[in-house]
């Protein structure tokens, strides 16, 4: 959809209010559009990271991570850069790194560089924004944390790694299966990023729909280190996931931002947030949570610049550039992405339902003190009588105390009724 050649460049389109009939009919649009462009990469890339997951060596992990130096961060960003883990968490993954005997260069080079990419990001950022941005996206990333975990090594004392654990307690992947892929991907991974998946989406679509393509070209705001700086602003505290945050940035391309603010926005959003921050101080202390945030947001501003630079904004046509025609692939993937969102969705719901009613029985489990049981059929006969109030989902009698407890939200009425129709009293606790 490009340009006719010698056309005069057209005007950045207006922001400009749309009635709600209008909006819910654009906004329902971009957001399919959204998902027509996202679930083909997004469902390839789970199946990568679930191979790599299976069949990846338990063991090296130990062998070439231990020792401080290059070869140890160079070798946990290798590691890392491919592993489809969000920014928090990456955190007890990195600590797990540095328990099994990592050094701190290495865990720190691992902590900063995995949340900025996984496979499933890299192969979404090159459907969304091509491929030479998906490449340089992935370099940053590996330049990013090799520089992090070198200054740890350099500017940290010299110490012994953790006691690594006892091998008997030690946990056996055991024998690799082709259906642990799956299970993997979508019961663990798919699980672990599906709401920020729904909001990466959603906001992607909101933001096609209020902001015309190229209203952003321009504004002073918006590009530049001015602009880099405001991205790196909203970015450092707030959490969106690597795969989540591509259409974003998408959308915000083709409504004119730079692509330089963008990879700022890929960079530092994933790689860190409030809680993050927070979890790499009490884990590695202040030095090394000092480094790590200085490292992400000088970087990922150098990158955005030196790939502002590098790379014309011309290689920005392609972001954002929804599906004209879906084709069958697009749209049957999108319709498995529903329908495996749609699936973890209910099961989440499902499972907050049951922790409810569980937690509302445990509340409502009330102790009456009844006056007139004097015998083992005076206790069946306030049994029977209080199971049969509705609500009512466990009843025991403790004769020798004269008490009743009944579990349920029975109303306390009911069972006070119930009592006095059986023939007996409630001195204490309805």
């Amino acid at each position: 959809m490009g340009r006719a050649s010698g056309a005069a460049p057209k005007e950045p389109m207006k922001l400009e209010a749309l009635d709600s009939a209008t909006f819910v009919a654009l906004f329902g649009q971009a957001t399919w559009n959204v998902l027509l462009e996202l679930a083909p990469s997004l469902l390839l890339g789970l199946l990568i990271a679930g191979l790599l997951h299976v069949y990846l060596p338990s063991d090296w992990v130990q062998k070439r991570l231990a020792r401080k130096g290059l070869r140890s961060v160079l070798s946990a960003v290798a590691l890392g850069v491919p592993l489809p883990l969000c920014s928090c968490g990456v955190v007890p993954a990195a600590i797990s790194l540095r328990q099994g005997g990592a050094s701190k260069g290495a865990a720190t080079g691992f902590l900063i560089s995995t949340p900025q990419t996984g496979v499933d990001s890299i192969v979404v950022s090159a459907s969304f924004l091509g491929l030479p941005f998906a490449i340089f996206k992935v370099i940053a990333a590996f330049v990013t944390g090799v520089v992090g975990g070198v200054l740890v090594d350099v500017t940290t004392p010299r110490d012994e790694p953790p006691e690594p654990p006892p091998t008997t307690c030690a946990a056996s992947r055991g024998r690799r299966r082709l259906s642990d892929v799956p299970r993997y991907a979508i019961g663990e991974l798919l699980a672990m990023i599906d709401i920020w998946i729904a909001v990466g989406v959603l906001v992607s679509a909101l933001i096609a729909t209020l902001i015309p393509p190229g209203a952003l070209a321009g504004q002073a705001w918006a590009s530049g280190i001015v602009g880099m700086l405001v991205v790196l602003a909203i970015s450092l505290p707030l959490y969106v996931c690597a795969t989540s945050s591509v259409p974003i940035a998408a959308s915000l391309i083709a409504a004119g931002m730079p692509m330089g603010s963008a990879l700022v926005f890929l960079m530092a959003g994933p790689a860190s947030n409030a809680a993050t921050m927070g979890a790499v101080y009490r884990g590695f202390g202040a030095r090394v949570a000092a480094i790590y945030i200085a490292v992400v947001a000088l970087l990922s501003m150098a990158f955005g610049l030196l790939f502002d630079f590098v790379l014309p904004q011309s290689a920005a046509t392609h972001a954002g550039h929804a599906h004209e025609h879906a084709t069958f692939l697009s749209t049957a993937s999108a319709l498995v992405l529903l329908g495996l969102l749609g699936t973890l969705y209910a099961r989440r719901i499902a499972t907050a339902l049951r922790r409810l009613r569980h937690q509302k029985g445990m509340a409502m489990e009330r102790t009456l003190e009844v006056q007139g049981m004097t015998c083992k059929n005076c206790a069946s006969h306030v049994e029977r009588a209080l199971r049969a109030v509705s609500g009512v989902q466990d009843v025991v009698v403790e004769l020798a105390q004269g008490a009743v407890k009944v579990k349920g939200d029975a109303e306390s009425s009911a069972l006070v009724a119930a009592i006095t129709a059986a023939g007996y009293s409630v001195v204490k606790g309805a």
